[in-house]
């Protein structure tokens, strides 16, 4: 889903630092100057196609990380590749909602633990807005260390956390919490600290919001982890061509087209690119109205074309992993 919108109406949308200021990337010793990419793939153990999305944009294309649903039931399958891939760079997508009529999840602390998480069919709430109004910070950081330990508990450790559908950035107190456990726990937060350019052009900012976002990148870089210099949440904003006379080609040439020209447009520094690959079968349609998108980003992350613009632009593919390692050898 599309963070930026939900950060939007909180006054919650990123700082843009100064030109003579270094960019996180450089600081994480990138060379000056580079376009540092996370190729991250969102919503891993949702369902059976989102999993096949996950291994192919993995195993076959150019994706270098991906996050997992603790609470979807297709999860046992995903950790059992990630135990087969165990150099594969994977977080956890914390995730407070069920958006979905139709195929659901609750929480895994449990109602009687966290009952401000759940709605009236025991799952957890449909959107951002309701998580916002019934549930407190702390069952909130209820949910968040259990979906932690069930990670813990199944032998993952996650390089890094973010969050389904920005919940997590949707209140103050929200954040809090969401920074409190990385950085207790030592796994990096996915947090765009640094000049933000792309999310600036997409949807405005305002002083205040950008030193906001300015200072909490500085927190958190003091407290030991990495920051991102800037977020592309775009895909799921593209219109697709969806007609019956579609190919599969033209499907792909159009995904790698605009994933192309976004990239081009993106500043130096490290950015998270947030994609949902997913191989939609005939079911996935009674999930969700989002298969064209979510084909879309597989198509284009293994795509040659793709692949080719990377390497001809000189742009450098990391993990999560990789830069909490160059992030543990920086004195603070």
């Amino acid at each position: 889903m599309n963070m930026i919108k939900l950060l939007l109406p909180l006054g919650l949308l990123l700082c843009v630092r100064g030109n003579a200021q270094s960019t996180y990337a450089e600081k994480l010793g990138f060379p000056a100057g580079a376009k540092v990419l996370i190729l991250h793939v969102d919503d891993g153990g949702m369902s059976w196609d989102s999993n096949t999305g996950v291994r192919k944009a993995l195993g076959e294309g150019v994706a270098t990380s991906v996050s997992v649903m603790m609470p979807c039931p297709w999860v046992p399958d995903l950790l059992h590749y990630l135990k087969d891939h165990p150099g594969t760079d994977a977080g956890l997508h914390l995730t407070l909602t069920s958006e979905w009529r139709n195929y659901r999840w609750g929480p895994l602390a449990g109602q009687a633990a966290v009952p401000g998480l759940v709605d009236t069919e025991g799952a957890l709430w449909a959107s951002v807005e309701d998580v916002v109004t019934h549930a407190t910070a702390d069952e909130v950081e209820k949910e968040i260390r259990a979906q932690l330990q069930r990670a813990l508990t199944a032998g993952l450790k996650p390089t890094h956390l973010d969050s389904h559908m920005g919940t997590l950035f949707a209140k103050p107190d929200f954040l809090q919490r969401y920074i409190k456990v990385g950085v207790e726990s030592r796994i990096p937060v996915m947090f765009p600290g640094g000049h933000n350019t792309m999310i600036g052009a997409q949807r405005g900012i305002d002083a205040a919001t950008r030193k906001a976002f300015e200072e909490t990148g500085q927190m958190i870089w003091q407290a030991g982890l990495p920051v991102l210099d800037d977020l592309h949440n775009v895909s799921y904003d593209w219109g697709y061509p969806g007609n019956q006379t579609t190919t599969i080609e033209q499907h792909r040439a159009y995904a790698t087209a605009q994933y192309i020209k976004t990239i081009q447009a993106l500043k130096p520094g490290l950015t998270m690119v947030i994609m949902h690959c997913s191989e939609p079968t005939e079911v996935f349609q009674h999930i969700t109205d989002s298969g064209n998108i979510r084909r879309g980003d597989l198509l284009a992350m293994t795509d040659p074309a793709f692949k080719k613009f990377l390497t001809d632009e000189h742009i450098i593919l990391t993990t999560w992993r990789e830069v909490m390692e160059r992030r543990s050898r920086i004195q603070r």
